[in-house]
């Protein structure tokens, strides 16, 4: 029976550490999610599209758009106020530190026309397609 105890009690060790790790990823995949900026994304009628992600309390300098092979980066970093540490806050919900986003690009798309703008913590992107993909309409003789 002492052998039997054993084995339960190592059994139940396992579980409690099964539970902790499960609860530790739980914790990472959260504090991920806090860093993704929230991001609309629509398809305009002449095929183009546009993102806008927002990017409360960050400054123009301190954002980074990038294409990297079929993949649009979006970059940035929201730093601490100067007044205040983050020792300073008894509740902080809000995220700070380096955030990121990545989009991709459907093969259609023309890399060296992106163009970006930013304004009151939201960062607007257009997307054009390549003159190829783009509908075209034929006249019938």
């Amino acid at each position: 029976m002492e052998i039997t105890n054993k084995v339960k009690d190592i059994g139940s060790e396992i579980e409690k550490g099964v539970e902790v790790v499960g609860k530790k990823v739980s914790e990472a995949f959260d504090n991920l999610a806090s860093h993704l900026p929230f991001a609309n994304l629509a398809k305009k009628e002449d095929a183009a599209f546009h993102i806008e992600v927002d990017l409360p309390g960050v400054k123009k300098e301190d954002i980074d758009l990038r294409v990297e092979e079929d993949l649009l980066i979006v970059s940035a970093v929201r730093h601490y106020k100067n007044e205040l540490s983050s020792d300073s806050y008894y509740v902080c919900e809000s995220s700070f530190g380096k955030i990121e986003r990545r989009f991709a690009l459907p093969e259609n798309i023309d890399t060296e026309q992106v163009s970006a703008s930013f304004d009151d913590g939201r960062l607007e992107i257009e997307l054009q397609k390549t003159e190829k993909a783009k509908p075209k309409s034929i006249s019938i003789k």
